[in-house]
């Protein structure tokens, strides 16, 4: 685990520590977890429209970054739990992507990979 990551997974690991939670930090928990924390991210934009999503006042980015911060603790401590480095999981993902969604068959285009498998050029 990259060097930031390491020390938000350690602090993470003595929060827990000190409150007696790592009994309920078990993978699946975690995960669940962090599919609410997501969906409370979600709700930050729901029923707004697409401009309005980027031009946010201070009190909704503000409740957008604590529920951002919420998504990638979880996400460190899960990864934490599995001795995943964060850093190059992402790495290998985007190589894999670049593998799926190659610029030249998808530039301009939100279909997923699957569309393209077949196309030849």
């Amino acid at each position: 685990m990259s060097d930031p990551f390491k020390q938000l997974n350690d602090a993470l690991q003595q929060f827990a520590t000190d409150r007696d939670w790592d009994q309920f930090h078990s993978p699946k928990n975690l995960a669940m977890a962090l599919t609410v924390e997501a969906a409370e991210l979600q709700e930050c934009f729901q029923w707004t429209t697409e401009s309005r999503s980027s031009d946010l006042d201070e009190k909704e980015l503000s409740a957008v970054r604590d529920e951002v911060a919420d998504v990638q603790l979880y996400l460190i401590r899960l990864a934490g739990k599995l001795n995943i480095d964060i850093e190059q999981a992402c790495w290998d993902k985007m190589v894999k992507n670049a593998e799926k969604y190659p610029a030249h068959n998808v530039k301009g285009s939100s279909r997923k990979y699957t569309h393209y498998e077949n196309d030849t050029d």
